[in-house]
C-alpha cells in the first residue's frame, strides 16, 4: 500500500513539474543495487512503469530518465519493462554491457565517479576521457555516477566541463 501511494504522489508531483516547464524527469531509487533480481522487479521496475505510465497519460511526450542506482546488471530489464526514455548508470556499470544491452536501446547518463571529480588533475582527466571513450559514440548525457559531493572543488568542475565540451570523438 506504501508503495501504492508513493507512485500515485509521484505521479502528480512529477506530471506538476512538467506543467512548471521542466524539459525532462528524472525517477531516483538510490537502493536498488541492494534487491535480488525478484525483488528488483516487484519493487523498482513496477513501480517505475506504473510512474511512467502515469506520467505519460496526462503528458503523453513526457520524457523520463530512470536511474537505479547500483543495479547495471538488471537494467536491461529495467529499460525493457518501464518505459524511461534514458537511464542513468553509476560508475561501477561493466561499460561494454552498458553498450551493447542499455544504450544501444536508449540514452543513458552518467557515470563519472564523484570520487574522481574530487581529486582532479590527471586522475579527473583519465575518470573523464573513460566514461567518453566508453559512451561517446552512443547517446550519452555526461553526467556523474551519482550526486556532487560537498567538498568538491569548484575548479574540478569546470575541469571537468572543459575536457567534456573539448571532446571530438
Amino acid at each position: 500500500e506504501i508503495i501504492d501511494v508513493l507512485v500515485e504522489n509521484s505521479i502528480h508531483y512529477l506530471v506538476g513539474q512538467l506543467k512548471a516547464g521542466a524539459g525532462c524527469l528524472q525517477i531516483f531509487d538510490t537502493w536498488a543495487g541492494v534487491l535480488p533480481p525478484r525483488e528488483f522487479a516487484r519493487w523498482s521496475i513496477e513501480p517505475t512503469r506504473r510512474g511512467v505510465a502515469g506520467v505519460r497519460k496526462q503528458v503523453p511526450d513526457a520524457r523520463v530518465i530512470g536511474f537505479p542506482r547500483g543495479a547495471a546488471g538488471m537494467q536491461p530489464a529495467y529499460v525493457e519493462q518501464t518505459g524511461v526514455d534514458a537511464v542513468s548508470i553509476d560508475w561501477a556499470a561493466e561499460p561494454s554491457m552498458i553498450r551493447e544491452r542499455v544504450q544501444s536501446r536508449v540514452a543513458i547518463q552518467g557515470n563519472l565517479d564523484p570520487l574522481a571529480l574530487i581529486a582532479g588533475g590527471a586522475t579527473l582527466d583519465r575518470a573523464v576521457d573513460d566514461v567518453l571513450e566508453n559512451f561517446g559514440q552512443g547517446r550519452l548525457i555526461f553526467n556523474l555516477g551519482h550526486g556532487i559531493l560537498q567538498e568538491t572543488p569548484i575548479a574540478h568542475v569546470e575541469q571537468m566541463v572543459a575536457r567534456v565540451r573539448a571532446y571530438k570523438g
